[in-house]
């Protein structure tokens, strides 16, 4: 083991070794210690009783001391050769070192993992006085790569810690032809941060760096391999995506996350590749509701921009053709079926009426056909046609259906005749809508009270007709009947469409009804017409997949463009257009034929990204110096007197004594306070505390995000906010701290019965606790994080919750806001019921899940460490004002609800 540990150890400045060869002249110095001075009283008796006739004086210090003494003086000779452990050994010859990256959208996953690669590239470089010359393969504007000719290894690592990966495709051979042209002396070591793929001409650019001198390649590891997201496949309620890995060598589970507009998780699905696969299907099967307010989908895990998928309203298109023969009928429009059905869509977007020939002309996601209609066998057959390629046929019964039970365009067999409810000369009253089927597009909706059917075309029964019905009556009589036919949908009201049988037609309700039904239909693709449309930018990805507002770089697109040219730096991948016409750019689409080098140039053998961390050991050896020298001191104090342990110290030994003290207690200060400490710092300020779930990253977050947010408090609010604590809820006192974050774990550990005591005498003495899920991101309320706050509850005093509404007092006690946005957003937040607060009008509890202590979170620079999504910097801005209105909701009590009441008092006081 010490032979393994000798090899992995080397010396950048080994000649200093040369000073141990004085270890042995030191050790004859060093025994020399001159004798103590003694201290007598002057009195004559006392010194005449105090003289001995023998001199004894000391002409050699202690062995101890003097091996003391070399000890430091070794380590300091050591520390001066700069020992470094795990060397890299990758830097021979005496040319410079050269860094060609790949810095294109394939280069965003393991990014961190690469730059500190290369960083400690340039490190080594330093420590070894080499030059560095660097190359990027793609530029911010769009230009060919930029020459920055020779740098120093500080200059070069300042270069890479500001690079980010691009959107785009990079050019490796302009890259090369910067490389070739640079004139050094000696034999250069060339490193190639490669991205993994192939791409165009990848022999001939390994050779040609080659030529420049020593290549190694570098690539990233299987689950950092570019990965690329294709466009939904359409059908129904089913959203398939093709997703494409270059590496195929290994088995590979990839999470796919289904995002709103707003950033909101909608769903997530997992996709498996086994070795040898290079391409896998995602299924995303969501409600209706869901499905429209789909903007995109994404790796779980940020792997580059052709990793999003962007979903744009040509996904929702959906228009709507009323077969509407009206002029034909001897009905006054105002009453006629089709009138009420005219009214209901034209709000919900494209419509269009008249013969089915003429609706048929142009595509049509769905088609509405009143009962009034006349539909022909060549009509019937174009219909089945057009339902099975994915349309959505929506009908309407009355007398023409009730006597033409035979038809086959129904979801279910009809009776003859319909059935009649209420009459002067019947015993039966008008019924009421029931609920709806909970597998139903209207399973949202609730039935209205003062809607009554009078009369309607009855289904005969059968054995599936309870998974058709979508809609019933109180008397569980079917109302809304429909079945799939193909990748299309038949769907009956069993009633008219206007006010004849029912008063469906005069309600809210039955807008809703039809909005239900036409989100159900897969959509029609929009085209757009490229001749002269220029789209401009709206919101734009960066090479990591995240959106942000366009730069002013950025340029209109054409919609030729849109659909042939490949993204670039005037064209980032992203969503162009207006609200009334805006168009997904997708780099996918332009770039799905990638793949990894089959073989590789003679010489060429690849590496990964991964190295044996360089310890360095210079600054350990120094400080073990310093303290040996630091004892030394001491000891020497002790032996001349200077200190003397049965009297009273002087001056300069207490000195000497309250130094050293504190230079050895400062570690541990440092490091972790103590819980005496955190307590008497809590009665300087306000401290925000968080719970220690036991799970060391959580902790670590909670920890920076309310450092963070104490910065925040600290310059814009009165609160004097100290450094954040952790507690452990079991056992320290909770009393000293007005709000508790507690992020809630996937192993967090039920709560005892002294706990759940102890948390509920702090909550009924004031405290409040901000309950963060931190689910989000992963399927919001109702997933494994809130299933265990529900646990963790159990036994809390903890009342009836609602939503945060309009006009609480956490909307508007330091900033007026509405949303609550974390790291991730749309997560709704709880506070108590307003008739169960009773700690001075403050909610006991506060539950979400946003991760807010993510978004809070900085570093010791007071950098963010975490990135917020969708809003970046802005949504950061908005977590930060939420955290601000919770400790001064916490903080002032009632004092902000009479001021949010302060309308109302007044007006109060004026009657």
């Amino acid at each position: 083991m010490s032979f393994d540990l000798l090899q992995t150890l080397s010396f950048a400045s080994p000649w200093m070794l040369a000073g141990l060869l004085l270890l042995p002249a030191l050790w004859w110095l060093l025994r020399v210690l001159p004798p103590a001075p003694r201290r007598l009283a002057f009195p004559a008796l006392r010194l005449l009783m105090g003289l001995q006739t023998d001199q004894k004086t000391p002409n050699s210090a202690p062995w101890w001391l003097v091996l003391l003494r070399l000890a430091a003086a070794a380590a300091v000779i050591l520390a001066l050769a700069h020992p470094l452990l795990n060397p890299s050994k990758t830097l021979p010859g005496s040319g410079p070192v050269i860094l060609v990256v790949d810095d294109d959208w394939a280069s965003a996953g393991g990014w961190d993992a690469r730059m500190d690669y290369l960083i400690g590239l340039t490190e080594e470089a330093d420590r070894a006085d080499k030059a560095v010359y660097l190359v990027t393969t793609t530029s911010e504007d769009g230009t060919p790569p930029q020459d920055r000719g020779v740098l120093r290894a500080n200059q070069a690592k300042a270069v890479l810690q500001s690079l980010e990966p691009k959107a785009w495709e990079g050019d490796r051979m302009a890259a090369l032809r910067v490389a070739q042209g640079w004139q050094f002396e000696g034999s250069a070591n060339v490193f190639w941060a490669s991205n993994g793929l192939a791409g165009e001409n990848y022999e001939g650019f390994a050779t040609g760096l080659q030529r420049i001198g020593s290549l190694t390649v570098l690539e990233p590891g299987v689950t950092d391999g570019p990965v690329a997201v294709s466009a939904p496949e359409k059908g129904g309620a089913d959203l398939r995506f093709q997703v494409r890995r270059a590496f195929s060598d290994a088995d590979e589970r990839i999470a796919l996350i289904a995002r709103a507009v707003d950033g909101r998780a909608l769903a997530r699905e997992e996709v498996t590749f086994a070795p040898g696969e290079l391409d896998a299907e995602a299924v995303f099967t969501l409600p209706v509701a869901l499905r429209n307010e789909l903007a995109r989908v994404e790796t779980e895990l940020p792997r580059g921009a052709a990793a999003v998928s962007l979903i744009d309203e040509r996904w929702r298109d959906r228009p709507v053709g009323l077969i509407d023969e009206s002029a034909l009928d001897t009905v006054p429009a105002l009453l006629s079926e089709a009138y009420y059905v005219r009214r209901a869509l034209e709000p919900l977007g494209q419509l269009s009426f008249g013969p089915l020939g003429i609706l048929f002309k142009t595509e049509q996601a769905v088609i509405v056909a009143p009962d009034s209609t006349k539909l022909t066998d060549q009509d019937r057959g174009m219909l089945t046609d057009w339902i099975e390629e994915g349309g959505v046929l929506v009908r309407f019964a009355g007398p023409r259906l009730a006597q033409d039970i035979d038809d086959s365009l129904t979801p279910v067999r009809l009776r003859r005749g319909g059935r009649v409810l209420g009459g002067a000369m019947l015993w039966t009253e008008p019924l009421k809508l029931g609920p709806f089927s909970q597998t139903s597009p209207f399973a949202d909706l609730t039935p209205p009270e003062d809607v009554v059917v009078t009369r309607q075309v009855l289904a005969e029964p059968s054995l599936d007709l309870d998974t058709k019905t979508w809609a019933r009556l109180q008397d569980g009589t079917p109302l809304i009947t429909a079945a799939q036919r193909g990748q299309g949908w038949v769907v009956l009201i069993h009633t008219t469409a206007n006010a004849d049988w029912s008063t469906l037609a005069l309600s809210g309700t039955f807008v809703e009804i039809l909005e239900r039904l036409i989100d159900l239909s897969k959509g029609i693709t929009a085209t757009v017409e490229t001749a002269d449309v220029l789209l401009p930018p709206d919101r734009i990805l960066d090479g990591f997949g995240r959106l942000s507002d366009p730069s002013v770089t950025v340029t209109p697109l054409s919609g030729e463009d849109l659909a042939s040219a490949a993204p670039n730096a005037k064209n980032p991948p992203g969503f162009y257009g207006t609200k009334e016409l805006r168009r997904a750019y997708n780099l996918a689409d332009k770039v799905w034929e990638f793949e990894a080098p089959e073989t590789y140039p003679p010489g060429v053998a690849p590496k990964q990204y991964e190295a044996a961390a360089t310890i360095d050991l210079k600054p350990f050896l120094l400080t073990a110096a310093m303290v040996l020298l630091l004892i030394d001191g001491l000891v020497t104090l002790l032996l001349r007197g200077f200190v003397n342990p049965m009297q009273r110290p002087q001056a300069g030994g207490a000195a000497a004594l309250l130094i050293l003290a504190v230079l050895v207690a400062a570690p541990d200060r440092a490091s972790a306070q103590s819980r005496e400490q955190a307590i008497i710092d809590s009665l300087d300020g306000t401290v925000l505390a968080y719970v220690k779930t036991g799970d060391a990253e959580v902790d670590k977050t909670s920890q920076a995000g309310l450092y963070g947010l104490a910065l925040v408090l600290n310059r814009r609010t009165a609160v004097e906010a100290s450094n954040p604590v952790g507690v452990d809820i079991n056992r320290d006192e909770l009393a000293f701290y007005p709000l508790l974050y507690w992020p809630i774990t996937p192993n967090q550990q039920p709560l005892t019965a002294a706990t759940v005591d102890r948390l509920n005498e702090f909550m009924a003495s004031g405290g409040t606790i901000l309950f963060d899920t931190r689910d989000q991101a992963t399927g919001g309320v109702g997933g494994n994080q809130t299933r265990n706050l529900r646990q963790l509850a159990r036994g809390l005093d903890i009342p009836t919750m609602e939503q945060v509404g309009p006009e609480h007092v956490l909307t508007k006690s330091f900033y007026l806001m509405q949303d609550f946005p974390g790291r991730w957003t749309g997560s709704p937040v709880w506070v108590e019921a307003g008739g169960a607060v009773s700690n001075d009008s403050v909610s006991r509890v506060i539950v979400g899940g946003n991760d807010w202590a993510a978004a809070w979170a900085v570093d010791d620079l007071g950098q963010p460490l975490y990135a917020v999504v969708p809003g970046g910097d802005r949504q950061r801005e908005m977590a930060y004002r939420f955290g601000v209105n919770v400790v001064m909701y916490t903080l002032t009590g009632n004092y902000k609800a009479d001021q949010v009441h302060i309308p109302a008092i007044l007006e109060r006081l004026g009657q």
